[in-house]
């Protein structure tokens, strides 16, 4: 018996350590992604894992994602795995047309996996369609017993309600409790609701904080505390303003929705947040889809763009803009790389810095002057604009120096405005000595001016005929 009970321990000693060498490779190593591509797996092929998901499991990050005929039309729910979030590996396809006959010609769209601890099942949910139009408006299921196998068809309904089901997506928290929240009511409503115990049907609505706001591309997830909410507009292919709403429970109260990011997302849409865990804390990736349709090509020609999150307090995120992002999931980091030099903007009069009110994303935000810091909406960078003039985009939002309406005023108000080809958001730096130069207005020939040369916080931007005041002199220092 003694024999028999060390074989056993000395088996199972040795299956231990064949799992962990082959299951739990080292430390991934920092790596770079470059935005607005394709990806590639290990073995050379275009990943297809559009308006997907990813779910961490053991020292993979598995990601989940639409792979699509010519047509558009559903072909399969790819998976593939990575340590370090850049090296991807095509695992299977877990779900096909050879799944259910309801599959045989189908749309499937916004694939997300999480894992039932109660049952040891994976759950997949995904928005399905006929494959010929998008009256059907379902939810559906698929159910697995691995990550990365064979994902079994449990079918497709509506809410109980009857209300639509399109755009989604699913959310676990921390008590196990887990919520689908979906485009409803014809687009008009984002739903959340909370799911069965099982994980594979509806229980209740949860809360439907956005009616009739028409918001879609929904992204859940929590930090400190604080539920953030991160959806689109609908425009259909076509990218459009990014929002988002926090509240301190899932059922809320959710705050209403405020502006992220530029006006079209960076030529993207949301598709999933994933928290990055490491030994630095946790960062937050922003994954979106710059869907190949709204470049006149199909779903499977679209290009990646992830961005790092960035948060100025407990309840505020700022999405900026970079052309790659450096990521360790070894310490948690995601970082933007290139795009710059960024620079803070320093009035000569009085030492502070050129800054957007309350870091907001907002078309109109106040421009204004206050005390330097390290936040993002205190960062510009320059974009050629033709003929020795230059946009100024505000880091945090993607958005340019806008004289209010196109005015030619003295006293005209300078805020941040989605960037367009006007001539009242193209500047000349014109040196002024000793660093500093006048920022003059390209369609009135005026200065950006702090008013009434204030050296208060909060002091507002204006354009004002030029002279040789301090207050109409800045100085461009890197941040």
């Amino acid at each position: 018996m003694l024999r028999r009970i060390l074989t056993l321990v000395l088996a199972a000693t040795v299956s231990t350590f064949a799992l962990v060498v082959t299951g739990s490779p080292a430390l991934a190593a920092p790596v770079t992604v470059t935005n607005a591509t394709r990806f590639t797996d290990t073995d050379g092929n275009v990943v297809h894992a559009h308006g997907g998901g990813v779910i961490k499991v053991g020292s993979f990050y598995y990601w989940f994602g639409e792979n699509r005929n010519a047509d558009n039309t559903f072909k399969a729910v790819s998976a593939y795995r990575s340590t370090d979030l850049r090296t991807w590996e095509f695992r299977r396809d877990v779900l096909t047309r050879a799944s259910s006959p309801e599959l045989a010609v189908a749309n499937i769209e916004r694939p997300k996996v999480i894992f039932n601890s109660a049952t040891g099942k994976f759950v997949m949910w995904m928005h399905k369609e006929n494959g010929s139009d998008y009256n059907q408006a379902r939810a559906a299921v698929a159910v697995s017993d691995t990550v990365d196998g064979d994902y079994t068809w449990q079918g497709s309904f509506r809410p109980p309600s009857g209300t639509t089901s399109r755009d989604m997506t699913l959310f676990k928290d921390d008590d196990g409790t887990a919520y689908q929240i979906t485009s409803a009511a014809g687009n008009a409503d984002l739903q959340i609701w909370k799911l069965t115990a099982d994980y594979t049907a509806y229980d209740n609505l949860a809360a439907n904080p956005w009616a009739g706001t028409f918001r879609e591309a929904p992204a859940l997830f929590k930090r400190d505390g604080v539920y953030f909410m991160l959806t689109s507009g609908n425009s259909g292919w076509k990218p459009n303003q990014q929002r988002y709403a926090t509240a301190g429970s899932v059922t809320g109260p959710w705050t209403a929705m405020t502006d992220i990011g530029d006006d079209t997302g960076y030529g993207s849409q949301t598709t999933f947040v994933l928290p990055v865990q490491g030994t630095s804390g946790t960062s937050y990736l922003y994954m979106g889809d710059r869907w190949g349709n709204s470049m006149g090509g199909s779903v499977n020609d679209s290009q990646y763009v992830w961005l790092p999150l960035t948060f100025p307090t407990r309840t505020t995120m700022n999405m900026p803009w970079y052309p790659q992002v450096a990521l360790d999931t070894a310490a948690g980091t995601v970082t933007g790389v290139g795009g710059g030099p960024y620079y803070n903007l320093v009035a000569r009069h009085s030492g502070k810095c050129l800054d957007i009110t309350d870091n907001s994303a907002a078309d109109s935000a106040i421009a204004l002057q206050y005390t330097c810091g390290g936040g993002l909406n205190q960062q510009w960078r320059l974009q050629d604009a033709g003929g020795g003039y230059v946009r100024v985009l505000a880091q945090h939002s993607g958005k340019c120096l806008d004289v209010s309406g196109a005015s030619t005023a003295d006293g005209a108000f300078v805020n941040q405005y989605r960037c367009t080809t006007g001539t009242n958001q193209q500047w000349q730096f014109q040196d002024q000595g000793n660093g500093h130069h006048r920022l003059v207005a390209r369609h009135s020939g005026k200065c950006l001016d702090v008013k009434d040369a204030s050296t208060a916080n909060g002091a507002r931007l204006i354009q004002w005929t030029c002279g040789t005041g301090t207050n109409q002199q800045f100085e461009r220092r890197t941040a």
